[in-house]
């Protein structure tokens, strides 16, 4: 085992290194105005950066309008939000991180409300709130519960519009400063729909068997592949299991990642869940901490990806007994960063990494420098 902190180490993906192993896991804001950023997002995104997270996603970016799960979704369909997200990308760049963002479709679970106005389908009261209402699309005609709004079942035309989407949102998203592109497989949104049978009843070559519901998802995974440059990293989120009975399980995703491993996909941020209408992940796992790291740690073993772990990560030496132990290559975190945007810089202190703030940003350092000297001399801090 490595003496110094992995969780500290530079790693080296594809041209972009991270100088740390920590992630800001993508958090939806539900904030945003027709697709484009507000000031909450430069703010939001910029106090991870400032706390020193190596690598920073931002929330599930919808490809097409139809795309995004609430109306308050950021987006990436047109040339304008490529402009509107430069600033966002290049304060992240400049604070030291690696600005990455996630490309997604929200298939049968988009034009749903925003959580703090019920986290379901839209009724009336969001559309006098000023909301729109759009057709879903999906993998099958299946509604994800009662009362949900019944998707389109997508035609092979719509497969090759939506991945002429996915490529031209990759190519904005270069243009607009990120560094590393995650695509969502992941928790009962479009992609994943297609690969569990849960959401998959197709009679065609994208339904049925294995090999046949991977189709789809695969054939997203090399366009956007081909649209960015070599030596950008390209991630997938995946749903590891779906927790039901009769859904997709931990075998389905070995064989997944082989074959986006053979696409050029170089991490798998490994999550699960999301089929039901109760929430995003799976509320079937006992959530104790790290709680879908074991998922990373079975995929890097038996398929030799590198592999993200996330969920409910909080203390910094069980993060680098995950890393140590080679459970995975990165830890991200959501909800932990939401309380303490600067974790990553108190980490580094926990491991008698930095001293005197020097990892802080210099208008901070300059300030703290001076509080702990008299905290210290008051007696009031070791």
């Amino acid at each position: 085992m490595s003496t110094h902190p992995l969780l500290f180490s530079p790693l080296q993906i594809r041209d972009v290194t991270l100088n740390n192993r920590v992630v800001v896991s993508p958090m939806c804001q539900y904030t945003a105005e027709g697709g484009y950023p507000v000031p909450h997002h430069l703010v939001h995104y910029g106090k991870f950066a400032m706390g020193g997270a190596g690598l920073i996603f931002l929330e599930a970016t919808g490809v097409t309008p139809e795309g995004r799960i609430t109306n308050g979704c950021l987006g990436l369909w047109e040339d304008e939000q490529t402009e509107a997200l430069k600033p966002i990308a290049a304060y992240i760049k400049g604070q030291g991180s690696v600005p990455g963002i996630q490309l997604g479709h929200g298939g049968r679970k988009a034009s749903m409300q925003r959580p703090w106005h019920g986290n379901g389908p839209q009724t009336a009261d969001d559309v006098a709130r000023g909301d729109t209402i759009w057709q879903t699309i999906g993998a099958s005609a299946m509604a994800l519960d009662d009362g949900w709004l019944q998707p389109k079942e997508m035609t092979l035309d719509d497969m090759a519009e939506l991945k002429a989407a996915f490529a031209a949102a990759a190519g904005r998203a270069i243009k607009a400063g990120f560094e590393a592109i995650e695509i969502h497989m992941a928790h009962g949104y479009l992609l994943q729909t297609f690969l569990t049978p849960l959401a998959n009843h197709r009679d065609d070559a994208y339904g049925g068997s294995l090999e046949n519901r991977m189709r789809f998802p695969l054939e997203v995974a090399e366009t956007v592949r081909a649209a960015v440059p070599d030596g950008m990293p390209l991630f997938v989120r995946i749903s590891s299991v779906d927790g039901i009975e009769g859904g997709w399980e931990m075998a389905d995703s070995l064989v997944l990642v082989q074959e986006l491993k053979a696409r050029g996909i170089d991490v798998i941020d490994c999550s699960s869940g999301g089929n039901t209408s109760k929430g995003s992940t799976n509320a079937s796992l006992a959530r104790g901490p790290g709680f879908q790291a074991p998922f990373a740690a079975e995929i890097k073993a038996k398929t030799g990806i590198m592999t993200q772990a996330v969920g409910l990560i909080r203390e910094p030496q069980f993060a680098e007994d995950l890393l140590q132990n080679d459970s995975a290559d990165l830890i991200a975190l959501g909800r932990q960063l939401l309380f303490n945007p600067f974790w990553p810089v108190h980490a580094a202190e926990h491991f008698g990494l930095t001293g005197d703030y020097e990892a802080w940003p210099k208008q901070y350092a300059w300030w703290l420098e001076k509080w702990d000297k008299g905290l210290r001399a008051n007696g009031e801090r070791p």
